[in-house]
């Protein structure tokens, strides 16, 4: 049988398909995107399961004129493949290749950018009324959004406003019940009952009741049904929605049975579907140091509680969810509404240790300001994918939250070094604390295998000597300090003995705020050279502060630092990145002694 893929290279070529031959087409595009993914890694169930979907859009509306938008981005790989990037989709998140995510940098076909879930309708509903006000009318705008996506306020903020709206707006929801973990709430389970009372999409509907046209469900696999569909709604003017139901993973039997982990599953036989192990790691993931520390507090500290925004694998809150199901709290994605309840049980004298990733905490930005930090309530944020976190790229690097954190009142900020220094945090967060703290860590493995060692408290706002040299302070935060004893081991083996590592003192300052101002008098007052090592932003973070600290005290000292310049940084792996920025230890070693 002649293969139909090969000679689709846009929506075009699709459209001059029969409809009988789209069948085909979906089976091709599926075992496309296994094969790729299966050797270059990346997240596959979500785009396996919207595979007649995707091809259902394209066939029927006139991409990119008519304007598509994902959400989450995730399930945006067979949209990618038809739209012209099928023949590069191999480098899909690797450095220099495509993004994982739609990027509006990328392709006239991907509308929007969307790396962060929720954003879809408010984004369409936003090209639906530009169109009206320029007098296109017969322009289509569609927003394909996850039943994970959909519970989140904003997403309810966006359908709000187009119920009201005479916007040519269509939604379709991708109804598979699993975002990363199975999703939850009460919108979840009224989603179930519709699935399996019809009465339900007639009588009582939360959607009609938005004033939206909803027509559904229907089953996401049935090409046929959903191309019926689809064509019906083009004619109908206003808002519309779209109920399908999809599987994730569909198509690849372990993917449709652990869609947990087929998420992103890493490399896997593409016949199999078994995954291909990789070598075991001496050394612990940074979410599972805090996800199996907060289960040993919390058999000792009744008043600790878990909450995270659909977050529960990939933070490794897990654990507690499994030990203590009636004190761990998955919100769903709700940002807002997680920092939030965390600073309600605050009140009540609970101690909410509310993990969100770095890059999603800026979503939460007001609720951190305004209702936890102005009344200063002792809310544990542990900012888990801190820093640089590889292949997801700019959307998903956690490198502002120094910069944006630190101007906050009553807020301690701290990057702990290692696995011992988070371990020894947590600790002392649940058993001292009267402000609000955010802990920040990274993506993958720590350095220290025996991490599991007797707590021990940490002195708030008190930094640490590492290494003592004669000439030039080196100051860091955070596991950044790794690179940083690589260069000077790189010194000593690379450098003439009058660029000796000995030259150099390092300081691991732990705490962005509050600084440890002692420490730091002792150091410009015996250094003439200070250089600071971060693994955030520039502007505003920690060499900042050593900017503001060293200006309020009449300091006049050269100071360099560096960091993550001011610019979104692109994919690729975390290393590719450092070496990029000059933030490898041999980069490092190379500007220590040119700085010095």
């Amino acid at each position: 049988m002649k293969n139909l893929l090969e000679n689709i290279s846009n929506p075009s070529d699709l459209r001059k398909l029969n409809p009988e031959q789209l069948t085909q087409v979906a089976k091709e595009l599926r075992a496309f995107i296994i094969d790729i993914v299966s050797t270059k890694e990346g997240h596959l169930g979500a785009s396996l399961g919207v595979v007649e979907i995707t091809i259902a859009i394209h066939y029927l509306f006139d991409t990119p004129n008519d304007l598509l938008v994902w959400d989450v981005g995730h399930q945006a790989y067979g949209h990618k493949i038809l739209t012209g990037r099928k023949d590069n989709f191999h480098t899909n998140r690797q450095f220099g290749g495509i993004a994982g995510f739609p990027s509006i940098k990328e392709s006239e076909f991907d509308a929007f950018g969307v790396g962060h879930s929720s954003t879809s309708i408010s984004a369409a509903l936003g090209m639906a009324i530009a169109s009206n006000l320029k007098g296109e009318i017969e322009k289509q705008h569609i927003a394909v959004i996850g039943d994970a996506s959909i519970a989140s306020g904003m997403a309810f903020e966006a359908l709000n406003h187009a119920g009201v709206s005479n916007a040519n707006l269509l939604i379709i929801l991708n109804d598979n019940a699993i975002g990363i973990d199975p999703s939850v709430g009460a919108l979840k389970e009224y989603l179930t009952k519709v699935k399996t009372d019809k009465r339900l999409a007639v009588q009582n509907n939360i959607i009609k009741a938005l004033n939206f046209d909803y027509s559904g469900p229907i089953d996401g696999h049935d090409l046929p049904k959903v191309l019926s569909e689809l064509e019906r709604l083009k004619s109908v003017k206003g808002p519309k929605f779209l109920h399908v139901i999809t599987t994730k993973g569909k198509g690849l039997q372990q993917a449709e049975e652990d869609q947990v982990t087929y998420h992103a599953p890493g490399k896997f036989d593409k016949i199999s579907g078994e995954r291909i192990k990789k070598e075991e790691s001496l050394y612990t993931k940074y979410q599972d140091v805090f996800g199996k520390t907060i289960v040993e507090l919390a058999a000792q500290n009744d008043k600790i509680v878990g909450i995270t925004p659909a977050m529960l694998t990939g933070s490794s809150l897990k654990f507690m969810m499994e030990k203590y199901p009636k004190r761990t709290f998955d919100v769903g994605i709700a940002e807002q509404h997680a920092v939030t309840l965390a600073a309600g049980m605050a009140t009540q004298g609970l101690i909410p240790f509310c993990n969100i990733y770095s890059t999603f905490l800026q979503r939460a930005y007001d609720q951190v300001i305004h209702d936890v930090a102005l009344q200063n309530l002792p809310v544990v944020f542990c900012l888990d994918r801190a820093g640089l976190v590889g292949e997801d790229g700019a959307t998903h690097h956690g490198v502002f939250d120094l910069a944006y954190l630190r101007c906050i009142p009553n807020l301690i900020i701290f990057a702990p070094r290692n696995e011992i220094e988070l371990r020894n945090i947590i600790y002392t967060s649940q058993l001292v604390l009267k402000n609000p703290i955010a802990i920040r860590y990274p993506r993958g493995t720590g350095t220290i295998i025996d991490w599991q060692k007797p707590f021990e408290k940490i002195k708030i706002g008190k930094g640490i000597q590492l290494k003592k040299g004669s000439k030039t302070a080196i100051l860091s935060v955070g596991t950044i300090a790794k690179n940083v004893s690589e260069a000077f081991k790189l010194i000593d083996k690379d450098f003439d003995n009058l660029n000796s590592s000995s030259l150099f003192s390092h300081y691991d300052m732990r705490f962005v705020k509050p600084l440890d101002e002692n420490l730091l008098h002792t150091i410009f007052s015996t250094y003439k050279t200070i250089i600071t090592v971060e693994d955030g932003t520039i502007k505003g973070g920690f060499g900042s502060a050593i900017l503001e600290f060293a200006s309020n005290n009449n300091y006049q000292h050269k100071i360099k630092n560096l960091g993550i310049p001011d610019e979104f940084i692109e994919h690729g792996s975390v290393l590719r990145l450092q070496n990029e920025i000059g933030l490898d230890s041999d980069s490092l070693a190379k500007n220590f002694q040119l700085l010095s």
